[in-house]
């Protein structure tokens, strides 16, 4: 149930709880998914947030999962800081224009999966 998965120069290992038959050596590709979209948003906050000349202090993003059968029915992320809260509210829209993981998923991207 181990996987390990290239991305550039870097080994990303995924696995699945001993429970579920791995050996839980890694996080589940779920986790990575949900660790994907609040990496990447608070990225795009950084982003905006330096180029505004704005300083951020204590962001955090956490994303979580709502279950459907085998799929994310809903994922709901939050945003905390230690900065103040209209500074934040002022770059949520330009960050969530700017992040390609939370675009791709609430456009659903076409998946295409064909043998090589």
């Amino acid at each position: 149930m181990r996987a390990v998965t290239r991305a550039g120069r870097f080994e990303i290992v995924t696995d699945e709880p001993e429970t579920s038959g791995g050996t839980d050596t890694g996080p589940q590709p779920t986790d990575l998914l949900l660790a994907s979209i609040s990496s990447c948003f608070v990225l795009a906050l950084a982003f905006v947030a330096k180029r505004l000349g704005v300083v951020l202090v204590g962001i955090e993003v956490r994303a979580v999962g709502s279950y459907d059968g085998p799929r994310f029915a809903r994922i709901s992320m939050s945003v905390t800081s230690d900065s103040p809260r209209e500074v934040l509210e002022g770059l949520m829209p330009e960050a969530e224009r700017l992040c390609y993981v939370s675009n791709t998923l609430n456009r659903q991207a076409e998946l295409s999966i064909e043998l090589g």
